[in-house]
């Protein structure tokens, strides 16, 4: 009976000639781990969890506010207070009964990094810090992960896969994180709800082609201004 209902639910990507069963099965057994279950992580979650990804880990120590509604679409009302990382579990559990999730309800950190990337193939970096995204970078290069990495503000986002097959990672573009207080970030300066979920998709869609070993980016930054839809793609 499994067998005919991931047919049905998966048959309009399995009918596309670059993924096929081979490819659903790929998905299937990838591991892959989002850390940030945010304004990013929430898309990012939503599509990889419906498209089959096999096992997924939530990693995200925050709660759910009133002010995370507009834009992190897995949460309602009802779940304020509560921790992010236990209501996505649930709800991509919710979307897709064929997968397994996991919620790591804690903070990324030095000492804990090593221990939990490593049990990933890949690493989908939804943070919205500079010391979490250079540690995620650090640990995947040390650990030999490819990183799926992206950021958002107003009306701006960025996307990049660092560290797959031998390409550049985080530090070959910015060599140094920069002092925080001479970064802006979201909670000073804004963000439309839409944008991570525009930059959140892409990353989805980066990390499913990952698994299925299709071409993506490589020492190629995207930088997408939705105000405009000015799509630029860097070298580096």
């Amino acid at each position: 009976m499994s067998i005919i209902k991931e047919f049905l639910r998966y048959n309009r990507q399995t009918i596309l000639p670059e993924i096929g069963d081979e490819g659903q099965e790929k998905l299937k057994k990838a591991r892959v781990l989002v850390i940030g279950a945010g304004g990013l992580g929430c898309p990012i979650l939503q599509y990889i969890a419906t498209a089959g990804v096999g096992f997924i880990g939530i990693m995200d120590f925050d709660t759910i506010e009133i002010h995370n509604l507009h834009r992190q679409i897995l949460y309602t009302e009802n779940e304020i207070g509560q921790h992010k990382a236990i209501v996505a579990k649930e709800v991509v559990s919710k979307l897709n009964p064929l997968i397994e999730a996991v919620a790591i309800n804690e903070k990324l950190t030095a000492e804990n990094a090593s221990k939990i990337i490593q049990q990933y193939d890949i690493i989908v970096d939804g943070s919205d810090n500079f010391s979490t995204r250079y540690l995620v970078n650090d640990t995947c290069v040390e650990l030999k992960k490819p990183l799926v990495y992206g950021s958002i503000l107003k009306f701006e986002g960025q996307i990049a896969v660092f560290n797959h097959n031998g390409s550049k990672n985080l530090r070959d573009l910015f060599p140094e994180m920069p002092d925080p207080k001479d970064v802006p970030n979201c909670n000073l300066n804004g963000v439309l709800g839409t944008l991570p979920g525009i930059i959140g998709n892409m990353m989805a869609h980066e990390t499913l082609k990952l698994i299925l070993e299709l071409p993506t980016l490589n020492n190629e930054l995207i930088l997408f201004n939705t105000l405009n839809w000015n799509f630029t793609k860097l070298n580096f």
